[in-house]
Formats: structure tokens, sequence, C-alpha cells
């Protein structure tokens, strides 16, 4: 390990604790199976938590299995999840990867994936159109308890203030960089702490500094003062 990364490892491990003396040990909405967590995440894209779980609750009254969805005439399940945005791309995603597994695997279950190794499983996950380093990390982490470190656009955002990755690295290289730097073990307490930190504290615009416990590890302040 040279200089740059264990330094990063420390800056993560007073982040991991920092935040969990502010937030307290986050816990992660009701656990889905892994193919529910796949189809709520892609609705995810684009949206916001609320608009998110009404379509996905609103996809399965209507069709009350995964089965029922892939086979459906396309334009109901894009009037299933309109109230997500961009239906029009989201149905026909969600349906596409679900005829896609069924053709792979002969069903429409991921839980197979626990037995591969991370990486493996990231990789197969990120064949699927409309499935990215994002959607694959959360569908990991949160539903089949394989390390990967999700990134957002909070997670991107706070992580780049706070000068613990390098400055012009993109969200999706964000992901194995970060998963070096913090603890496999609090991958999902991390992720969802720092978004908590990047929604309540370190908005986009006009970040309160004053509240943060952040503020003598972090570049963005340092720059301010």
């Amino acid at each position: 390990m040279n200089k740059t990364e264990e330094e990063g490892r420390e800056k993560a491990e007073i982040i991991h604790q920092r935040l969990l003396d502010k937030f307290g040990m986050p816990v992660w909405r009701v656990p889905l199976p892994a193919m529910d967590e796949l189809v709520s995440t892609i609705l995810s894209q684009n949206t916001n938590d609320v608009n998110r779980d009404k379509a996905f609750d609103s996809l399965r009254a209507r069709f009350p299995t995964w089965e029922e969805v892939r086979d459906a005439p396309t334009d109901e399940v894009i009037e299933a999840v309109r109230i997500a945005g961009l239906a029009n791309q989201k149905g026909p995603r969600i349906q596409n990867v679900l005829s896609q597994i069924t053709e792979e695997t002969g069903g429409l279950s991921l839980e197979f994936l626990k037995t591969y190794a991370p990486q493996d499983a990231m990789d197969w996950l990120l064949r699927f159109k409309g499935v990215g380093p994002k959607t694959a990390s959360i569908v990991l982490v949160f539903s089949l308890g394989l390390p990967a470190f999700p990134v957002d656009t909070h997670v991107h955002r706070v992580s780049g203030r706070l000068g613990l990755r390098p400055e012009k690295m993109t969200a999706d290289q964000a992901h194995g960089y970060l998963a070096s730097l913090f603890k496999p073990e609090n991958f999902g307490p991390d992720h969802m702490n720092i978004i908590r930190l990047g929604r309540e504290i370190c908005h986009a615009r006009k970040p309160e500094c004053d509240l943060c416990p952040l503020q003598d590890v972090c570049e963005y302040y340092r720059n301010i003062t």
C-alpha cells in the first residue's frame, strides 16, 4: 500500500466513524429480493424515492409476478411505471432485462449470484442494458450481501469535496475506487450516511459547512476558509 492509499483509508475510517456519531447506524428500507431490488433501482434512476416506490407498487399491483411483467404488453408496463418518469425507457428496459435473465438462467431469480465472487456477480449484472455500476452495486450489497460500494450523485459530490477521490474521477470509476478505501463490512452504512450528509448538509448549492462534522478532513472547506 502506498502513502496515498494509506491516507485515503485513514480518511475513510474517520468519515465512517464521524458520520456514525452524527447520524447513527442507518437502516436500509425493507430489504427486497434481488430481482425486486433490480427493478426498483432501475425505476429509481432520475427520480426520487417516493416516485420510485409508487411506480414499483403500481407495477406489482398490475402484474403480481415478474413473469407477468416480462410478458405483458409494453404499453401497459409503461403506463404502470409512468410516475417514475422516463417510463418509455424504463418500461421496455425492465422487460428486456427480465427476458434476458430468463433466457440465460431459465427463471427469474438472482439468488444464484450469492455463490459468485463479488466482481463476477458485478460483471454479470453489468451486461444488461440499463444496469450500471450503481444499480448493480445496490443489488449486490443490499439484497445479496456481497461487498459493493454504490455511488450516486450525493456520494460522488461529497467524496469529491472531501478529497477522498481524484477530482476528475467519474461516478462509474468511483465505485471501485471508494470500495478500496472503506471496509467491506461498512459499505452499506457508509453509502447511506454519506447520502444523508449530502442531502442534509453538503448540498450541491450552498453547503452548510458549519453543520458538518468533517470540516477538518474536507478539502472543499479548507479551500473556502
